[in-house]
């Protein structure tokens, strides 16, 4: 209450000030309201008409909401929801007060009762109150109403209950200090049964904080608390004017969720709970069929693979399952039909979504022999080893889902341990965004950036992305199932597989060249590598070419009996870069050069040591290592040319160690400014210096020591 009594205060004297600033004008006749723009969220409304009102009519009348501030004034009044009733205050004040006739209460559910509220939010309107002169208008006030519905119990019973209304729509307990019943409560300053003169008897002792109704205090920056202690000069011309409900505090009710116990680590199969659909997918929330059952691929859950686990919205993974086989499979994952992937999806926003099925194979290449007992093997065709989706979303809702199966065919003998991967990405509209490696510089840990040229329709070229990698052995380390590990900046990084020859294919060296070749060729088939962390796949100055190096080349390539000479058996990559600047403390590193190094061999098959069996044995094999490794080196920056002397001894004037630069005083006339030309620097130099003695001649202090060297003469 005292800062709407301050808040009026300033008004009346924004009124004054107004009628002692324009002469010549009838004061009788001005009138205005105050405040001119109210925001009703109750039933009632007041507002005060200054001035000498006693021949000024009221009219009510509804405007656009939109544009309440901006409508064409009128004189002429409409039918409205709202009462108008005005009472004299003073000389020269009309207290006007409007009422909202109609109920508040929130309708039933098929009720076809007109006077109730069909929604929460029943009033939402702009009123204008004009103040008029015959038909000539003299000001107006817009009154915005916003008032929700409130929640009346069904059996209303006695008078003396207080109806608790809904504290959703409005907080419980706006008043605490309100302690009796259709009686002022003294200091109470927000009881709507005091009146006006009540308050005034104890309107500077009211209760503060939340017991005195007082939600959130004014911040310090409102104009209201102009009057509090130690505000500055300056704060009537930077105060912020906004209602008190415009504060950041978010009140004592909260609808919060619930907190699930988390369940403990258990070895039993988890029990997935019933589905609950819903309407529009959120970032974690599962994500549903047509039918109201989890979309389920198989992953990881506490460290085992389960064929049937929920995708979750927006989440990524990629994991791998180790299933051993002793006979061809026959029920899903493994073995999969079309029927079984080409599901019907909700996709959240209404409507449905069916998966797009793309068919790849993969070619299993074995060395070697089983070493089971069983004459004939079992031979498995189509064996689903790989499903990679791919979930194109917008807003809250999935827009297109594509699934690669990739199958093969193999054979195996007792047993088999089949390693399949699974994977979900989420891509933001129907293009993935390239992900980058560091901004500007290279950042430890991220992936070498590397790809080939390419020209679009425009011949314009243009770097198409790729990948360089180095080999990662899985399972039984053998080279017909490894796999790619990409290249990371700054981790060097040496792995490999094994690879089993035969004497047969020690007898066809060409053969084995070339397949051993192109396994290490697929791991850098590129020839561009960036040299920052984002580079522009268009400039072709953010990108360094790779170098490709054959050591051993000049050794003849011969073939004997059980061995073989020039294959390519290890795979080098060296990397160097270096820092070439600093952001925030943080180095930004470069790479200036990238190149692959291929290592020529021999392989023999070894028959001393007692086994001879690889030599006599045509289905008998040897192991022979196929490696590659990354090396990561760094250049070290230009140190620049020696100190000199002066700058050994006088470090206090070296720019670079000091905050203070003695000897870049007149840097503006110096060869190191680039702002402008040289010659135009130093005429407006020589311009400032000129002004500098001419006022140092002519000013009191010259005029001061001629005084006195003249007083001294004399």
């Amino acid at each position: 209450m005292a800062v709407i009594f301050l808040e009026f205060s300033f008004h009346i004297l924004q009124l004054i000030s107004f009628l002692l600033i324009t002469p010549g004008v009838n004061t009788q006749n001005i009138v205005v309201f105050q405040p001119s723009f109210i925001v009703a969220s109750g039933p009632s409304a007041n507002v005060l008409l200054l001035g000498n009102a006693s021949q000024i009519s009221l009219i009510l009348r509804k405007v656009d909401r939109q544009n309440s501030t901006g409508h064409k004034e009128s004189c002429v009044a409409e039918e409205t929801q709202w009462t108008l009733t005005k009472e004299h205050v003073g000389k020269a004040a009309v207290q006007v007060r409007l009422k909202l006739e109609r109920s508040l209460r929130l309708c039933g559910l098929n009720e076809t009762d007109l006077d109730c509220c069909p929604r929460p939010l029943c009033v939402l309107e702009a009123i204008q109150l004009s103040a008029c002169l015959g038909d000539v208008l003299q000001t107006s006030a817009t009154i915005q109403a916003r008032i929700y519905a409130r929640l009346f119990p069904t059996h209303s019973g006695t008078d003396n209950k207080t109806v608790i209304t809904n504290q959703v729509y409005q907080p419980l307990g706006s008043c605490p200090c309100d302690l009796t019943f259709r009686k002022c409560d003294i200091r109470c300053c927000c009881d709507e049964d005091c009146s006006s003169d009540d308050v005034e008897l104890f309107r500077s002792q009211c209760f503060k904080g939340p017991f005195g109704g007082q939600v959130a205090s004014a911040p310090d920056y409102q104009c209201s608390n102009q009057a509090a202690e130690n505000s500055p000069d300056w704060f009537p011309f930077l105060c912020v004017t906004s209602p008190p409900e415009n504060n950041p505090y978010l009140g004592l009710f909260y609808q919060g969720d619930r907190i699930v116990p988390k369940a403990r680590p258990s070895f039993n199969k988890p029990a997935l709970s019933a589905p609950v659909p819903t309407t529009m997918y959120h970032q974690g929330s599962p994500i549903f069929t047509v039918d109201d059952q989890y979309f389920t691929i198989p992953q990881l859950v506490l460290g085992r693979c389960m064929n049937k686990a929920p995708v979750a919205f927006l989440k990524n993974f990629k994991v791998e399952c180790v299933t051993r086989l002793q006979s061809c499979p026959v029920e899903p994952p493994l073995l999969t039909t079309l029927t079984d992937l080409t599901i019907q999806v909700n996709g959240g926003q209404g409507g449905e979504i069916i998966v797009s099925v793309v068919d790849t194979e993969a070619n299993f290449t074995e060395f070697g022999s089983s070493t089971a007992t069983s004459a004939s093997p079992v031979v498995c065709e189509k064996v689903t080893i790989a499903l990679d989706y791919k979930f194109h979303w917008e807003g809250n809702g999935i827009t297109n889902i594509t699934v690669v199966r990739t199958v093969a065919a193999f054979s195996f003998h007792d047993s088999v341990a089949l390693t399949t991967r699974y994977s979900a990405e989420f891509l933001k509209g129907a293009l993935k965004d390239e992900s980058k490696s560091g901004n500007p510089g290279y950042q430890t840990g991220k992936p070498v950036i590397v790809g080939n040229m390419n020209m679009l329709e425009n011949e314009t070229d243009v770097v198409q992305r790729s990948s360089l990698s180095i080999l990662n052995p899985v399972s039984d380390g053998l080279c017909s199932a490894v796999e790619k590990k990409p290249v990371l900046f700054g981790e060097n990084s040496t792995s490999g597989c094994m690879f089993p020859a035969s004497s047969p294919n020690l007898s066809q060296c060409s053969l084995l060249r070339g397949i051993v070749a192109s396994l290490l060729e697929s791991l850098v088939d590129v020839t561009l590598v960036a040299r920052t962390g984002n580079p522009d796949y268009i400039n072709m100055t953010n990108w360094s070419n790779i170098s490709f190096v054959t050591l051993n080349s000049s050794t003849t390539e011969e073939s004997t009996n059980g061995s073989c000479s020039g294959i390519p058996s290890h795979l080098e990559i060296h990397v160097w870069s270096s820092v070439t600047g600093w952001i925030d403390g943080h180095p930004q590193k470069e790479i200036w050069a990238l190149q692959v190094i291929t290592h020529l061999s021999t392989w023999t098959l070894d028959c001393g040591g007692g086994d001879v069996a690889p030599c006599l044995n045509s289905t008998e094999t040897q192991l022979f290592p196929v490696t590659s490794s990354v090396i990561f080196i760094d250049i070290l920056g230009n140190t620049g040319p020696p100190k000199t002397r002066f700058q050994i001894n006088f470090t206090e004037y070296d720019c670079s160690r000091n905050d203070v630069c003695w000897p870049e005083l007149g840097f503006p006339v110096t060869r190191f400014y680039t702002g402008e030309l040289y010659s135009q620097a130093l005429a407006k130099g020589l311009i400032l210096v000129f002004f500098f003695i001419a006022v140092s001649v002519l000013g009191t202090p010259w005029r001061q020591i001629r005084q006195a060297w003249s007083s001294a003469r004399l």
